[in-house]
């Protein structure tokens, strides 16, 4: 048995794919409309509207807010108990209409732009692109609006116990409510909104070169595999789909999950590593931990904590913090995260795949089981724990979850779009002829 290095492992694979599909990458082969074009230009343009809906909604608050407190120090006759101040706060129609205009802005524009991509954008690279950049916005929004009515509530309620960054100070709430402040928001790499953000002092135009290099060399490395590699994998795989040949298609989930693993590494590294520090650097963003080391995971949990740092922190400071603060038992907080997160999990892939067929969703919500089966691994004292753990986690990713769910979407894009019975591709020349030039090829890799 000879052993070859990985090198060589990945050229044979890649050989093979020349040998046995030809050249598949065509740059003038596009299946978009000029409609997907024109819509997605203008949901781009028009997406980030709404924050500026947002913003004059919350100018509209902190004005009602100045005008209690300017109210409170010309009373004479005393303050309110805190108890009657809480009462005034819950009941009060004009914190109960912000939070409702705040509520409506954020989900007309996830709306709208999910309707128009499902409805008239074909192309899912377009629709995905549109409806990632409605997800933001609309995180974004939803920061905005919970963020401001805490530090309101604090400006209202003194006397309250909540205690806000010594950061906050330097801008508190209203001065924190203007077009630039808010601008700023729209384009830090964050989804966390703060008055105030650590700051850089410098911009280093050479390395944003450099970041912007690797998003360019990338981009252009994950076209290739994808139309190279992965998609003749997907095709064959369709007939399979359709006749349930349980066999083929871990056969050919096998093949998907090495493409599809490099595909998304280097999607990682061109988004988290290259474009999100780029985009720090231009807004002088100082907190640039984006990620920590999600490949050394004891466990599946502490994937989804380390792996996208600025999603993790929105669910612990939106969802996960108020819902325990609220009473909530830890792990139904945990699920409620986990559960949120699949409905946009299946936005973000069902609507631009037009087939909303909750394989996102399911995805994402089984992991609560993988998370509480793992938790004891990484628990355990020493390391074997944390070993079989960490390889729990890489089987999960690499095998079950993204080849699996690449397949089930693709299978139900050609089922709406297209025949699933793929043909086999039959070569004219004779199997012998075909086994004796793949081993010459593996001999001079050899």
């Amino acid at each position: 048995m000879i052993l070859r290095p990985p090198q060589a492992s990945l050229a044979s694979g890649t050989l093979w794919s020349l040998y046995s599909y030809g050249v598949l990458i065509c740059i003038r082969c596009h299946d978009y409309r000029r409609q997907d074009l024109v819509l997605g230009a203008i949901l781009y343009a028009l997406v980030p509207c709404h924050l500026f809906v947002a913003y004059i909604i919350e100018y509209s608050a902190a004005r009602s807010a100045q005008g209690v407190v300017g109210m409170r120090k010309k009373n004479e006759t005393g303050t309110m108990t805190p108890e009657d101040e809480t009462n005034a706060w819950a009941h009060d129609p004009t914190w109960r209409n912000i939070a409702l205009a705040h509520g409506i802005n954020a989900s007309f524009c996830l709306l709208v732009t999910s309707f128009v991509v499902y409805s008239y954008i074909h192309h899912p690279l377009i629709g995905t692109i549109c409806q990632v950049h409605a997800i933001i916005v609309w995180l974004k929004n939803c920061s905005y609006a919970f963020t401001n009515r805490d530090l309101r509530h604090a400006m209202l309620h003194p006397a309250s116990p909540v205690t806000l960054p010594l950061l906050y100070s330097t801008c508190p709430y209203p001065k924190n409510i203007t077009l630039g402040n808010l601008s700023y928001f729209w384009w830090a790499p964050t989804l966390v909104y703060q008055p105030v953000y650590p700051r850089s002092t410098d911009i280093r135009w050479g390395f944003i070169a450099k970041r912007l290099a690797e998003v360019a060399g990338l981009s252009v490395f994950i076209w290739l595999a994808s139309a190279q590699y992965a998609a003749p994998v997907l095709r064959n795989s369709l007939n399979k789909m359709a006749s349930l040949d349980i066999a083929s298609i871990i056969e050919r989930l096998m093949k998907l999950s090495t493409i599809s693993l490099i595909i998304w590494l280097a999607g990682f590294f061109a988004i988290f590593q290259s474009a999100l520090n780029a985009l720090a650097e231009v807004m002088k963003f100082g907190d640039r931990e984006f990620y920590t080391d999600w490949w050394n995971s004891p466990s599946v949990g502490t994937y989804w904590r380390t792996w996208n740092k600025p999603v993790t922190h929105f669910m612990r400071r939106h969802i996960y913090s108020p819902l325990v603060g609220r009473g909530w038992n830890s792990d139904l907080a945990s699920a409620m995260v986990f559960v949120f997160s699949g409905l946009l999990h299946e936005v973000l892939v069902g609507i631009p795949t037009h087939n909303i067929i909750g394989v996102a969703f399911l995805g994402m919500v089984l992991q609560i089981p993988l998370i509480k089966g793992t938790l004891p691994l990484e628990r355990m004292q020493g390391t074997n724990g944390k070993v079989i753990g960490n390889c729990i986690f890489w089987i999960s990713f690499c095998l079950v979850g993204q080849p699996l769910a690449a397949l089930l979407y693709f299978f139900a894009w050609q089922a709406k779009y297209g025949s699933h019975e793929e043909k086999e591709q039959e070569e004219e020349e004779p199997a012998s002829m075909k086994r004796a030039k793949w081993k010459s090829i593996q001999q001079r890799l050899a």
